[in-house]
Formats: structure tokens, C-alpha cells, sequence
């Protein structure tokens, strides 16, 4: 799903209106309504809605969703913070079709006034906002500001977003939480309300993914727009499940193992076998037909113990028990019927082995997925690291990617977007830069930002997880590798939020994720039937 600028969006809704037809007030009509759909069937128990509205478009959806929720049987307030004569354009005839009386605020003082505190406060006894019926039973609509606002907010605007934010009421937000910058790439501080969900629409704007807004879902409604008018000049996505439906698509019933791919894992080492274990095992609970783990021979036994679905192959070894680089020959020959490699968990820094990394990557034909200490191999030869005629994914975390890149991981960290598509397109290569909001960039520079994961995956063996699984997407859609990528990805981090409900994020280990794979799958299939865009 593309991600677009405030401009790009007013730009899209002109043409949609303009090339394709669809009138601006059904545009807002639409708008209104996803609103109002969203709060019925997520705050189904609230039955008294306040809904903050300005005086622009944003207020002109907020004065749709009053209307639908009225209908709908909730007690609805519209709190207009401007004259009513000020309401102009499509807003207007919005505002002209309300079924109740806006209580139009045209000052901070109005705005404190006793007669509205008491009816915000639903005359509750000592105004105790804390009464979880009551939450339950309230709640507030933020259609203040839009995506085309540019902060600061000042004045009556900033005291209404003020009252919202210290009010324990649930909070809603239209489009987007109001008093936000729509195209910031980071967090945001200042005059901003509050939300514990967003719907907006169409299309997301960079804000909605990265500058975390809300506590809780941003939905992304169509309202309209058809495909040929969203454009953009961003080159930036956000991974949906609709992106990647053919990834987790239902099997034919005629299956069989050698329809899924076999991959090989090349790591492991005295100490560390169970990384390369770890990229094995979640290589088939990818959907690999077949997973062959290729290590040291003093460890096998050990990683053959993990667990009996996988296969192993003993390598020759270092004295130190790492993988000796007269491993590259059979190396080669492993590989000639395997469908992807997955070269580096738990492979270690021993200066033979990093040789033997270098060496298999600059030769091998096969696709491959380069992680942990092979990416450390390329520590001051990022020269030698290419993909060119051949598919090749690397998964660096901060530190791996500052050390390949030749800088601090303050540096990566400040420009995470950038160091990922540069990285990309001088090396040909697919780059997952991992942490929050996981990067996923190509090699013509396009970048897919992750939404899925969470702090709980903190901890050591998920990037050998994650490895394992972007080979075992990539066996299975030999001819769609980056579309397997994103699948990987996003799977990766939805496994971890399916078990974050489960055991917490503090007791999270790397091989619950395998545990809530499954689930993610069926919550990914689903919302790719539904064309469910939302994280």
C-alpha cells in the first residue's frame, strides 16, 4: 500500500473528483461513514458521543459520522469550534444535514464555560472520569484538524485538544490525531491530541506509520479512489494484507513437499548451534517443503537434536569447532538442488569462516539470505557484497548495519529510511533493516515500511527466527522473492504480537515465535480476504 504526502492526498482527491468522477461530497460522505462504522463495531457500548468538529473538511467527515451514529440509535453531541458561518464548501452541506444542534464554541472561555463541562462530563457525580462504565459508555470524536494542517496549534483549537487529552474518555480520531504533522518520518512532540484509534483514508500519510499517533488500530478506509489515481512520488509503502495474499494464499489439495522449496542453512558453531537450529525450524514453519542445516561437525549432533523435522550435513571444521572455509566446495554441491541459502546464524567471526562467507556469497548463483556474522564478514569490504545477477537479502540489525555501512548506529538510527534505500541500490541487494518499523528496500529503491512486532521481540535468537523464515518464504515463490520478503517480515513480527497476548512481552522468548506462526497466518489470510488495511 503506498504511502503519500498531504499534498499527494489533496492531489489524488482532485483527480478522483476530476478524472474519475466521483463527486467531493461522496468523498466525504464515504469518509463519515467508515468512521462511524468503525466506532460501531468497536465501541459498540458507547452511547454517548461527543464529536469535536473544526470548521474544515475534517469537521465535515465529523459531522457525517454524528449524523450516521445518530441514526444508528447513540446520543451524539457536535461540538462546533467555530461560528457556523465560518463552515463553508462541502463542510457546509455537511453541517446543513446534521440531525441534532451543533453547539457552536467560538472562544477559550466558552469552551470552559460550566454548561459545557457539565454536559462533556455527562453530569457524572464529582465528574469521577476514572468509572470504567463510564468510559465505556462515552466516548469522544476528534475531527478538529486534518492531514493538510501544518503545526503549531494555537488558540481555541489548542484548548479543545487540551480537554480531550486530560479527559480519560476514549478518543477517536479522524484522519488523523489533530495538531499532528502528516508527512513527519519520526515522533512528534507538542500541541497533539490523543488517540487510541485512527481511521483514515484511502491512503496512509507517512505520519500514520511512523510517528506513532495512537495507542491502539489506524485503519485505512477506501472511500472512492480508484487505484490509477493514488499516486506517488515517495517511493514509501506500508505492508497490508492484501499486499501479500498470494504468500499465504490456501494450498492446491494435490500438494506435496517439492512444491515448497528446500533450503539450506550454512552456520552454526561450538557455543552457537542453535541459531543455525533456530533458521532451520522456522524455515518450515514458513511453509518450506524441506530445511537442511550444514554445520560444523563437532556441533551436528547438537542441532540434529533441535528438533527431527530438519536435515543435517557435517562441514569441516576450524580447531576453534567454526565452519572451515575447505567447506566451500561442498558447500557448493549441497546447494545445487536447494531452493535458497540462508548463510550466517550463529556462524561466528572466526577470520577462516568470514572467508568463506565472502567467498560463497561472491559466488554462489543461488538466492540467498545473509544475516548475523555473515554480514559482520563484510566489516570493511562492504565492496565485496553485491547482488547483481542473483537474489540476494541481507537482515542487518542497527549494529550489523553500521558496521557494513562503515558509520556509528546513532547515524543509522537517524536516518534509517535513507541508509536502507542507498544500501539497496549501491549493492543491488534487498535490504530488511530490522527494529521498529522494520524497513524492507529493493534494489530500484522503492522501501515498504513493517508495521507488525513489538518490544518483546527484544531478545536473542528472533533475527535467527526471522532468517529462517524470509529463506522459507523465498523456497516457496521462487518468482516473487521480494513479495516473499515482505510476507517473512510481516509475519515475523505478527507472530510476536500473537504472542505477546499470550506470554507478555518481558517472557518472550525466540522460539515462541514459531508457537504463534500459525496464528499468523490464519489473522494475515483473513484480513487479505477482507482487503483489510490496518496495524
Amino acid at each position: 500500500m503506498k504511502i503519500v504526502s498531504s499534498e499527494e492526498m489533496r492531489a489524488i482527491d482532485r483527480a478522483t473528483s476530476e478524472r474519475f468522477g466521483v463527486p467531493s461530497l461522496a468523498l466525504m460522505e464515504n469518509a463519515g461513514a467508515a468512521v462511524a462504522d468503525f466506532v460501531s463495531s468497536h465501541y459498540a457500548s458507547a452511547k454517548h458521543i461527543t464529536v469535536f468538529c473544526g470548521k474544515g473538511n475534517n469537521g465535515g467527515d465529523g459531522f457525517i459520522a454524528a449524523r450516521k451514529l445518530h441514526e444508528g440509535g447513540s446520543t451524539v453531541d457536535v461540538i462546533l469550534l467555530a461560528d457556523p458561518a465560518d463552515v463553508k464548501g462541502d463542510a457546509a452541506a455537511m453541517f446543513a444535514k446534521l440531525p441534532v444542534k451543533a453547539i457552536s464554541i467560538r472562544s477559550i472561555e466558552e469552551l470552559k464555560s460550566e454548561r459545557l463541562q457539565s454536559l462533556l462530563n455527562r453530569n457524572l457525580p464529582n465528574h469521577d472520569l476514572l468509572n470504567q462504565d463510564f468510559l465505556k459508555r462515552n466516548l469522544l470524536i476528534d475531527a478538529i484538524l486534518g492531514t493538510g494542517f501544518k503545526p503549531p496549534v494555537t488558540g481555541l483549537y489548542a484548548e479543545a485538544i487540551a480537554f480531550m487529552n486530560a479527559s480519560k474518555i476514549p478518543v477517536v480520531a479522524v484522519d488523523i490525531p489533530s495538531g499532528a504533522d502528516a508527512d513527519a518520518l519520526t515522533t512528534q512532540t507538542g500541541t497533539i491530541a490523543r488517540s487510541d484509534a485512527i481511521v483514515t483514508f484511502t491512503a496512509p500519510r507517512p505520519a500514520h506509520v511512523f510517528s506513532l499517533l495512537t495507542t491502539g488500530p489506524t485503519v485505512v478506509a477506501p472511500i472512492g479512489s480508484p487505484p490509477e489515481a493514488i499516486v506517488s512520488g515517495l517511493r514509501l509503502n506500508v505492508t497490508a494484507a492484501p499486499d501479500i495474499a498470494a504468500m499465504v494464499a490456501q494450498r492446491p489439495a494435490e500438494s506435496n513437499k517439492g512444491n515448497y522449496g528446500h533450503v539450506l542453512v550454512v552456520g552454526g558453531s561450538v557455543g552457537k548451534a542453535g541459531a543455525a537450529a533456530m533458521a532451520g525450524m522456522s524455515a518450515l514453519r514458513a511453509g518450506a517443503g524441506l530445511s537442511t542445516i550444514a554445520t560444523a561437525k563437532s556441533v551436528l549432533a547438537t542441532v540434529a537434536g533441535f528438533h527431527a523435522e530438519v536435515m543435517t550435513e557435517p562441514l569441516p571444521e576450524t580447531d576453534s569447532g567454526t565452519i572451515s572455509s575447505r567447506a566451500l566446495e561442498r558447500i557448493f554441491e549441497l546447494s545445487k538442488n536447494k531452493s535458497v541459502l540462508a548463510v550466517g546464524p550463529g556462524i561466528s567471526r572466526n577470520p577462516q569462516t568470514a572467508e568463506l562467507v565472502r567467498k560463497l556469497v561472491g559466488k554462489s548463483e543461488t538466492p540467498m539470505v545473509l544475516d548475523a556474522d555473515g554480514l559482520n564478514a563484510f566489516e570493511g569490504r562492504t565492496n565485496e557484497l553485491n547482488g547483481k545477477g542473483h537474489i540476494l537479502v541481507i537482515t542487518p540489525h542497527p549494529g550489523e548495519m553500521a558496521r557494513l555501512a562503515g558509520c556509528t548506529v546513532a547515524d543509522v538510527q537517524k536516518d534509517r529510511l535513507g541508509m536502507a534505500r542507498t544500501f539497496a541500490s549501491q549493492h543491488e541487494l534487498i535490504v530488511v533493516l530490522k527494529g521498529h518499523r522494520t524497513l524492507v528496500a529493493n534494489p530500484e529503491g522503492d522501501v515498504w515500511v513493517n508495521t507488525t512486532g513489538n518490544p518483546g521481540m527484544s531478545t536473542g535468537g528472533t533475527g535467527d527466527i526471522l532468517t529462517g523464515m524470509v529463506a522459507g518464504m523465498m523456497a516457496q515463490h521462487p518468482k516473487n522473492a521480494f513479495a516473499a520478503v515482505l510476507a517473512a517480515v510481516h509475519l515475523h513480527g505478527l507472530a510476536g504480537d500473537v504472542m505477546r497476548e499470550k506470554v507478555g512481552e518481558h517472557s518472550m522468548t525466540a522460539t515462541d515465535l514459531l508457537i504463534g506462526l500459525p496464528e499468523a497466518f490464519r489473522r494475515t489470510r483473513k484480513a487479505a480476504q477482507e482487503n483489510s488495511a490496518c496495524w
